[in-house]
């Protein structure tokens, strides 16, 4: 009898211990973290073209190739797009068509962020004030009173249309001063030969030829516009593909190096493509400063095409250049 319930005793405090064990392990049990797939690796990766004004290092790492050896060694097949205009650029860049752009307006950037682009400043391409003229035919325009009234054709929303109105602004005067004519710039430049106009804004080698023709520079943009290009991606493919972006910017600064080893090389790459000659090519890449870093000026000369862009109505409000750097 004793032996018996003692079995029974046994069984009772087996079966409670191992029901207790197992609670213990239903409550400390791990949940397994699911795999998170590993992030697709871009097979293409495709970025612009900007040949004018003068943008060298462009024409030198596309002639020899810098940047294509440098993804095919990881794989990736890179291309060119020759998009030029810098509303088309980052509307190339949000749907995904492109996925650098290598040298746009810093304008065209602000622009596209303004309206909700997903935009991420990765280096400066140039600076380059001077190579931006204001043109006349007449001699005697000398000032910013002297455009009172006048007609004048440029690229609207551009580093040109920023140095009118801060040309005029030194003189006390805005742009509702003269008549401005939105045109690019070898319409402008044959506006201005036609008498259509009385003045034009032109760059690289329209304004290079132009003054070589003997017509009157009126300003340049030294003293009232940086004259800035940048170089740009989105947030998400810059999240997502770093490296890209990293092999992008050291190709960058090898380029510049390679330049500044190969002077008359790169001179006569240049000359070949452009069809100048190589005189006018040494001439005006003397006004472009390709130092791709970015400093506190360079968000300083941003902000001032920020104040431009407000006060003429092609930005309602300016941005945080923060959350785009």
């Amino acid at each position: 009898m004793y032996n018996k319930a003692n079995k029974i005793k046994a069984l009772f405090l087996g079966m409670l211990f191992l029901g207790l064990l197992s609670a213990g392990c239903g409550t400390t049990a791990k949940k397994e973290t699911p795999i998170q797939p590993a992030p697709t690796k871009i097979k293409r990766v495709i970025s612009t073209y900007v040949q004018a004004p003068l943008n060298v290092p462009s024409i030198i790492e596309k002639n020899k190739h810098f940047l294509a050896t440098a993804y095919n060694k990881n794989g990736i097949e890179f291309d060119y797009s020759t998009i030029t205009s810098g509303a088309e650029q980052t509307t190339a860049l949000a749907s995904g068509d492109i996925q650098i752009l290598n040298c746009v307006g810093g304008s065209s950037v602000l622009l596209a962020a303004a309206s909700g682009a997903d935009l991420k400043i990765i280096s400066v391409y140039s600076s380059a004030p001077k190579a931006f003229v204001l043109f006349s035919k007449n001699k005697a325009i000398k000032s910013p009173a002297d455009l009172k009234g006048l007609t004048i054709a440029g690229p609207k929303g551009t580093i040109l249309h920023e140095l009118l109105a801060a040309y005029l602004k030194k003189g006390n005067m805005t742009m509702k001063d003269i008549n401005f004519v939105s045109m690019g710039i070898p319409q402008a430049r044959a506006a201005l030969e036609g008498g259509s106009v009385q003045c034009a804004l032109l760059a690289g080698p329209v304004a290079y030829n132009a003054q070589a023709s003997g017509l009157n520079v009126v300003t340049t943009g030294e003293g009232l516009v940086s004259g800035l290009t940048l170089t740009a991606t989105s947030q998400k493919f810059y999240k997502e593909h770093k490296d890209v972006i990293d092999t992008f910017l050291q190709v960058q600064k090898e380029t510049l190096q390679y330049m500044a080893s190969n002077v008359n090389e790169a001179m006569d790459i240049t000359a070949k493509e452009t069809g100048l000659s190589k005189d006018a090519v040494a001439g005006m890449y003397k006004l472009y400063n390709f130092e791709p870093n970015i400093t506190e000026q360079t968000k300083k000369e941003l902000d001032a095409t920020q104040d431009f862009l407000v006060s003429s109505g092609m930005m309602v409000k300016k941005i945080d250049l923060n959350k785009i750097f």
